[in-house]
């Protein structure tokens, strides 16, 4: 099982990861919040709010004490709040990690009805993150903004 075994390891990967999906957050405005693929599915809103929340849930089962940034379906009306959402979250997560130590990782902890490494917690938290990231891309596209090349250049930044 792939997982973190080195705290350092996941903090340099947090950083990397966190920062690519801030800007994916950054790049929505306030007026295409309600943007989705199609009605009735997630929007960039929701996702943003998600991803400033989902860590206080990956951070629980992993034994850490982040505090969610308000509740799942209380999506605000305006990007700068997710954006200072998911700062404080993702320094939330940045600081928590950094109490564990390498032993810390590897031990199992419960989660999901079984046992699993606090490694691979921290592992999933950070796939789940760019699953979501990879979904805005595609509606940020689809609204018309500009995406940011977080994995390498856009086709816009190629031209």
């Amino acid at each position: 099982m792939y997982m973190y075994r080195v705290v350092q390891d996941f903090i340099n990967d947090w950083d990397h990861a966190s920062s690519g999906t801030l800007q994916v957050i950054e790049a929505i405005t306030d007026e295409k919040l309600d943007q989705a693929i199609v009605e009735g599915h997630n929007t960039l809103g929701w996702l943003g709010w998600h991803l400033a929340n989902a860590p206080a849930f990956f951070g629980g089962e992993v034994g850490l004490s982040i505090t969610p940034a308000g509740g799942p379906q209380d999506v605000p009306s305006s990007i700068d709040e997710i954006v200072a959402a998911y700062k404080n979250t993702s320094e939330q997560v940045k600081q928590e990690v950094m109490k564990l130590t390498d032993e810390d990782l590897v031990e199992t902890v419960e989660s999901f009805g079984t046992q699993i490494p606090r490694g691979a917690l921290l592992l999933k938290m950070i796939d789940h993150q760019t699953h979501h990231r990879g979904q805005m891309t595609v509606l940020l596209r689809q609204a018309g903004l500009k995406v940011p090349g977080v994995m390498g250049p856009t086709k816009e930044q190629q031209a």
